[in-house]
């Protein structure tokens, strides 16, 4: 366990140097922060011996995991903050920091080092669609399953059987697309690259996206799997628009958090563990949900990455995040010692048939149940 944490030190530090390496540079006098800027496009990448565009690295997205998912009010209508907000961002950066060095003064280890954050960059919130920085309504149909739905993180629950939790109270996936979001550790994302071949790997709970790459959307269009068929991240399929990555997912595994019927029941496209996103871990999923991301490097150490989701079922509009990767190549993967059969699924059972009731929603100290 000093291992990992002294790795994770070391990995920590060097994103952080990155992060700070930039200047905070006072912005023009032109710019207006309530405009989103583009993506640049002007950054040639290195090629693969087979000629792709190479994106191959490892890009851990803590120095993200700050930034909520919905933009807070004070912020109003602006993508960005001002050199004042900043300015206090990178004290929060500094505080986190402090905390993890006396934490090594003293010879222990908590939450200095387990909740690790840095200075972030400018955005106000990863969504950047809807332009107010707020999630879609939920429809009628959807806002009733996820007032309904339980998991470890609903208060009020008695938990009678594992049919009560979601997956990744189980430890089976954080699904899809929550698992692309930051969470408070374990952030680590690896692109490697084959002939004919992405492969996505996530540090939480080490899911893989195998995706083939295909000449075009027709062309992927002509691999899909029949409706019936489902996984629980999806069916990806990509291609590359000059050198941009462009993948599509179908086929996401469909469900909700009211089911009692554990094949019927499907994670949240969210996870609350993500800041800003709405609690419990109930949204659910419909056969209609597709997610399209991209994937563009800007510079030899930076990758924006961009997913639009749309479930027509559940939100009333499409809406879409902006994340941008820093590649870290000092940044280590452990093990995620969450897995199905965990004991905290039969202790919260056995908790509850004693009368201990979850009140508050949440695990003690505010985690899910195989965290």
């Amino acid at each position: 366990m000093m291992a990992r944490f002294m790795m994770k030190t070391i990995a920590f530090a060097t994103a952080s140097a990155m992060a700070l390496a930039a200047p905070v540079a006072a912005q023009d006098s032109d710019f207006d922060p309530t405009v989103l800027q583009p993506v640049p496009t002007d950054f040639d990448p290195p090629r693969t011996s087979w000629g792709d565009p190479d994106l191959r690295g490892t890009f851990p997205i803590d120095n993200i995991a700050s930034i909520p998912m919905q933009r807070p009010a004070q912020f109003g209508d602006r993508f960005y903050l001002t050199d004042e907000e900043y300015a206090r961002r990178q004290d929060q950066y500094n505080a986190s920091d402090e905390r993890y060095e006396a934490e090594d003064e003293a010879g222990t280890i908590g939450f200095g080092h387990w909740v690790e954050s840095d200075a972030s960059g400018r955005r106000t919130s990863l969504l950047v669609s809807p332009a107010n920085g707020q999630l879609p309504p939920m429809t009628e149909w959807a806002q009733e399953r996820y007032q309904s739905g339980r998991s470890s993180w609903t208060p009020n629950t008695h938990f009678d059987w594992v049919d009560d939790f979601d997956t990744w109270d189980r430890c089976v996936t954080r699904g899809f697309p929550a698992s692309m979001f930051p969470f408070r550790y374990n952030n680590g994302i690896r692109v490697m690259q084959a002939p004919g071949y992405v492969i996505i790997s996530l540090e939480m709970i080490h899911d893989a996206r195998v995706i083939p790459i295909v000449d075009g959307p027709e062309a992927a269009a002509a691999m899909r799997w029949p409706d019936d068929v489902h996984a629980w991240m999806g069916q990806s399929i990509g291609w590359w628009e000059g050198n941009t990555l462009v993948i599509e997912t179908t086929n996401i595994e469909d469900g909700d958090s009211v089911s009692e019927d554990n094949i019927e029941r499907g994670p949240s496209p969210l996870n609350m563990a993500t800041m800003g996103v709405p609690p419990f871990n109930t949204i659910p999923t419909s056969e209609q949900a597709t997610v399209l991301e991209r994937l563009t490097m800007t510079g030899p150490d930076s990758i924006v990455y961009e997913l639009t989701y749309s479930d027509p079922e559940v939100f009333t509009d499409s809406w879409t995040a902006r994340l941008d990767w820093t590649r870290n190549e000092e940044y280590e993967f452990f093990e995620y010692a969450c897995h199905e059969g965990n004991v905290q699924i039969r202790n919260y059972i056995t908790a509850a048939a004693a009368g201990v009731e979850n009140t508050e929603g949440g695990a003690a100290g505010g985690e899910g149940g195989g965290h």
